[in-house]
């Protein structure tokens, strides 16, 4: 995938939240004349998720920082998918449901209760979904191309809760294309240009990474998981899966295993 132009500069208000892919580079200064400090390094240095930005009389800015980390063997799909950054400013709907959900998780890591844990991963997962709703809603924007963008799109988003509903289903440009009510070459450069990927190219990687998962749970067969996520034999399925994984499904299982 192509990487995105630079986005221009944000003015950030107080208590506003961004999500930020871990891929772009960015900096967080007053001044652009400031030379940045690297941000990982001053988190490890304090050990604190909050970090303390100013010094001298002047006004201190107080940062509450934390970070998203997926599953790893779909990582990368789904990084590359996620908005590049998404700015929510505090006086928006959405700013106040997520601060909500983050003074409940920030509560529970403070005073551990029984299922404690399970209540934090729930709270996190349900963070990350109320900041991607919010940018599919339309109020906030800040991406563009990837699942988000997609979904947005009232043509691909079509398509893709197609593939998503059925992903062993024969899937064409063409049938992907009347369902969405528009030709062939303009759904196909208007999936492009939206997502990121053509159409079929996103549902072979779609089906590998919904493989994948199946491939670490372990219940199923090789063949079982190649019928279920879209392939008429093992040979096929295997041939996809090592040409886009780089090893084959076998392989991969073992890998997880050990």
């Amino acid at each position: 995938m192509t990487q995105p132009s630079p986005l221009p500069p944000i003015r950030l208000a107080p208590s506003d939240f961004l999500l930020i892919r871990a891929t772009v580079p960015f900096a967080l200064t007053t001044d652009a004349a400031i030379e940045p400090t690297d941000s990982e390094t001053v988190t490890a240095a304090t050990n604190d998720p909050r970090i303390r930005i100013g010094s001298g009389g002047g006004p201190i800015s107080t940062l509450h920082a934390g970070k998203f980390v997926f599953d790893s063997a779909n990582e990368e799909l789904l990084v590359e998918l996620l908005p590049s950054l998404v700015h929510i400013p505090a006086g928006q709907t959405s700013s106040s449901r997520v601060r909500a959900l983050l003074t409940m998780n920030e509560d529970e890591s403070r005073c551990p209760r029984p299922g404690g844990d399970y209540v934090v991963g729930r709270l996190m997962e349900l963070v990350l979904v109320e900041i991607l709703r919010s940018g599919a809603t339309g109020e906030i924007s800040q991406q563009r191309r990837g699942l988000v963008a997609g979904l947005r799109d009232p043509v691909t988003a079509r398509s893709l809760s197609a593939m998503h509903a059925d992903i062993a289903h024969d899937w064409t440009v063409s049938a992907l294309a009347r369902l969405c009510g528009v030709s062939r070459s303009k759904f196909a450069t208007r999936f492009r240009k939206t997502v990121g990927l053509a159409p079929i190219e996103y549902l072979q990687r779609w089906r590998i990474a919904r493989a994948k998962d199946e491939l670490r749970l372990g219940s199923k067969s090789v063949g079982e998981i190649a019928l279920a996520v879209g392939f008429q034999s093992s040979s096929a399925f295997s041939t996809a899966f090592t040409r886009i994984v780089g090893s084959s499904p076998r392989h991969f299982a073992s890998s997880l295993r050990a």
